[in-house]
């Protein structure tokens, strides 16, 4: 059981965190310190390290979250087919603004100069013409297309600076046709499914497509992984609706999508995403750089601050660290600043319960169950929601009707409870009851949680759960429960 479960309400964070792994949380000791201080979601970012280095810190995920009793999910992240330039023979060249400066598609091996290097994606002299602003190294330099050659696209320097070796290239505005895996995602997603993630992000995302194929070689790999879709590109803004029909989870990923768009547009776009993805009843998390001061200082900046805030007040399940704790000098105390910056936002989160803003076409019993469960919570009082789920996917389905009121969701499913640890206002709980009597179980389940203080005599609880309960998506069945003054459950009052 989780260590969120032996706190109080009004100390229950219900924003979750996720942290990226990397040399500065390869000790156990600093992984375990990690879960104590909030991790609910561990990221291996396939960009950095071998295949060794991502299976070991992997299994020393699980071995901590084995020590500590805690449900902690593994979310795979793909490189993608992220643009880049090749190596330069120096490591890096000084590109002067007004100088002239080719990119070169037709030969990436030859080590470049301060006149040309290699560029990773053969299709860029097909997707840019002249006038075209191509940005490097995240935007801190850029040049104009001023012609194209075969494979070489000649350039005008705008905003010069240092160039080094495999930087970043993006197009402003968007617009390259490239697909959204790469050649080096296969043996990656099949990695994934070695390792048992739970959640796997496909990079760079452009249309639905990107997100069918990937769940299709996950599938073929043997992995029930659930999909995140990164959105950081222009042309998954404009196909945004599609994905969400396909995909399990949405990332606002703002590195590269700030890039493409342009900072002005980034904060309203955040807002768009969080809202689209909230509509069509998908787990969403916000990424990139919120913390980023934090990677060599042991406070944050005020205005980290009131990003993770804002992002929690606009409803995000989910908040990302990445170099923060990856590479940092302070993983521990970013995660208890960041805890402590979505406690506080908690505190001032003004929707209660608005049932109005989903997307209620029921499929399943299940969602309908799910959906009444929160319009009662929200008209009545109810201190806690118990959801007795085999598959996770009620608790999904309450979860995104945003309140204070606490899920708690008792599975059998390890797999499951690792996957709700995204959820927002989720607290996943081991379901121990080897009875297939439903009112022994429920019992035992409130049971549990009086014995660890998240719910006391006299509370109001929901119950949800269905007859027959290993089977997953078999929810059909709504409880209303006051506990008595010896914390024993009356039904109906």
């Amino acid at each position: 059981m989780n260590v969120h479960m032996k706190k109080s309400a009004s100390h229950r964070r219900r924003t979750k965190i996720i942290a990226t792994l990397g040399p500065a949380t390869d000790d156990l000791r600093v992984l375990e310190g990690l879960i104590r201080a909030g991790v609910d979601v561990f990221r291996l970012n396939m960009s950095h390290g071998d295949a060794a280095d991502q299976e070991k810190r992997a299994a020393q995920v699980r071995q901590a979250a084995r020590n500590l009793r805690w449900q902690v999910a593994l979310l795979v992240d793909l490189q993608g087919p992220k643009i880049r330039v090749e190596h330069f023979e120096k490591g890096s060249v000084r590109l002067d603004e007004g100088g002239h400066f080719t990119l070169d598609s037709d030969d990436v091996s030859t080590p470049g100069d301060d006149r040309r290097v290699g560029v990773s994606y053969a299709g860029l002299p097909n997707d840019v013409k002249p006038g075209d602003v191509l940005l490097l190294d995240d935007g801190l330099i850029s040049m104009q297309v001023q012609s194209i050659e075969g494979g070489r696209i000649h350039c005008l320097v705008e905003n010069g600076g240092i160039l080094s070796d495999r930087k970043g290239l993006n197009l402003q505005g968007g617009g390259l046709s490239i697909s959204g895996l790469a050649d080096q995602d296969l043996p990656h997603i099949e990695l994934a499914a070695r390792m048992g993630a739970d959640y796997v992000a496909v990079s760079f995302v452009s249309c639905a497509d990107d997100i069918v194929r990937a769940r299709e070689l996950l599938r073929k790999a043997g992995s029930n992984a659930a999909l995140v879709a990164k959105i950081e590109r222009m042309e998954a803004i404009d196909k945004l609706e599609e994905i969400c029909d396909v995909t399990d989870a949405i990332m606002v990923a703002r590195g590269d999508l700030g890039v493409e768009i342009g900072d002005e547009e980034l904060p309203g776009l955040q807002k768009w995403i969080i809202r689209t993805a909230l509509k069509h009843n998908r787990i969403v998390s916000t990424a990139t750089q919120m913390m980023q001061s934090m990677i060599e200082n042991p406070i944050p900046t005020r205005a980290e601050v009131l990003d993770v805030a804002n992002a929690v007040l606009d409803g995000t399940d989910a908040v990302m660290l990445s170099a923060e704790t990856a590479i940092g000098k302070h993983p521990v105390k970013v995660i208890e600043a960041m805890n402590r910056i979505c406690l506080g936002a908690e505190r001032h989160f003004e929707r209660e319960g608005d049932v109005k803003h989903l997307n209620v076409r029921f499929e399943r019993i299940d969602q309908a169950i799910a959906m009444a469960a929160m319009f009662m919570a929200t008209n009545v009082s109810v201190q806690a929601i118990v959801a007795l789920t085999e598959s996770g996917s009620t608790a999904q389905w309450l979860s995104r009707v945003q309140s204070s009121v606490p899920i708690y969701a008792f599975s059998t499913n390890k797999a499951s409870r690792r996957r709700m640890a995204m959820f927002r206002d989720v607290f996943p709980v081991k379901q121990d009851s080897e009875s297939d009597d439903s009112d022994v179980i429920v019992a035992e389940a409130i049971g549990t949680l009086l014995a660890h203080g998240a719910v006391s005599e006299d509370d109001r609880i929901i119950v949800t759960m269905g007859d027959r309960m290993a089977e997953s998506g078999g929810t059909n069945t709504l409880r209303f429960i006051k506990l008595d003054a010896d914390g024993r459950a009356r039904y109906g009052v």
